[in-house]
């Protein structure tokens, strides 16, 4: 187990832009970017805290978050199609499983051309944590995909594909910001605050809470995977939130795998049928017209 110290990661934005620009687009990743300017609105007096991170050979899980951040994986200029996705992590909202529902996925991602930012969040359900879901987790969702959006041309993606993918808790989050976005505020003196925190795209990889979940027409698409032996809930829960998508319009495809449990993830090497949900996902997008072959000066942020 590891200590990390939050106070590394705190930045002021001035300097987190000045950062950006300094670099070439594909000269950053792997390095967390605070998602708040300074201290997160409810953190105020905890962000001395240190995070905790217990890891072990394909497992990495950190609690205690008081910093919340992305860490780009963004693939080379050869391979880049212009969309991202933002990967939210699971972990029942009382820690975050950032190894095979994080950077391995992003990683992923990153390979096969989509740029990808793994969201480290608030957790509300920690030991004596001061945090909620709706308040602060959704907070550094929806702030995250302003911040994402507002770096288009830094980071050369397209704002109008960015998507969302959660797993479990994650899941869940990710649910919420497709079910209840805004378009920005257009007078704000925070240029972030400015962009939409709707997801143009949603991928619910067994996702938790599914009785919190509705469905209105115009919502993003969504994309849905999970194990046949989960818990009623995720497994009856989704098949009848597919038929809510269905009824309103919504583009949606499901995949109930029947050997699968609850936790799978993505890791590199493995393989069978819950293995290969991030391709089957790739191929959803291109049939969405959400992924295609795309140069950087295509994509500019307008």
């Amino acid at each position: 187990m590891s200590i990390i110290d939050n106070s590394n990661f705190v930045l002021c934005r001035s300097a987190l832009l000045a950062f950006m620009v300094s670099l070439p687009t594909w000269a950053w990743g792997a390095e967390p970017i605070p998602v708040w300017p300074g201290i997160a609105p409810g953190s105020e007096g905890h962000t001395h805290e240190a995070e905790v991170v217990t890891s072990r050979p394909g497992q990495m899980n950190v609690t205690n978050v008081h910093t919340p951040t992305i860490t780009p994986f963004l693939p080379s200029p050869e391979t880049a199609t212009g969309t991202s996705i933002i990967v939210i992590p699971g972990g029942g909202h009382k820690t975050l499983c950032l190894g095979h529902e994080g950077t391995d996925l992003a990683e992923w991602f990153a390979e096969h051309g989509i740029a990808a930012f793994v969201l480290k969040y608030r957790l509300a359900k920690t030991n004596n944590s001061i945090y909620t879901v709706d308040g602060h987790a959704m907070a550094d969702l929806r702030r995250a995909i302003r911040l994402v959006r507002s770096q288009a041309d830094h980071w050369q993606i397209n704002p109008d594909r960015l998507g969302v993918v959660g797993f479990s808790a994650g899941g869940e989050l990710a649910a919420l910001s497709a079910m209840n976005s805004d378009p920005g505020d257009s007078e704000a003196t925070d240029l972030v605050e400015r962009e939409s925190s709707r997801p143009d795209y949603q991928v619910l990889i067994y996702p938790g809470r599914s009785e919190r979940m509705s469905v209105t027409a115009g919502m993003p698409p969504a994309f849905i995977a999970l194990g046949a032996q989960d818990r009623d809930d995720i497994a009856l829960g989704m098949a009848e939130l597919y038929l809510k998508y269905k009824a309103a319009g919504v583009p949606a495809e499901l995949h109930i795998y029947s050997s699968g449990v609850h936790g799978f993830g993505y890791r590199h090497g493995n393989t069978g049928a819950p293995a290969a949900w991030p391709s089957q996902m790739r191929d959803w997008l291109i049939d969405n017209k959400l992924l295609e072959d795309a140069k950087p000066h295509d994509v500019a942020h307008q």
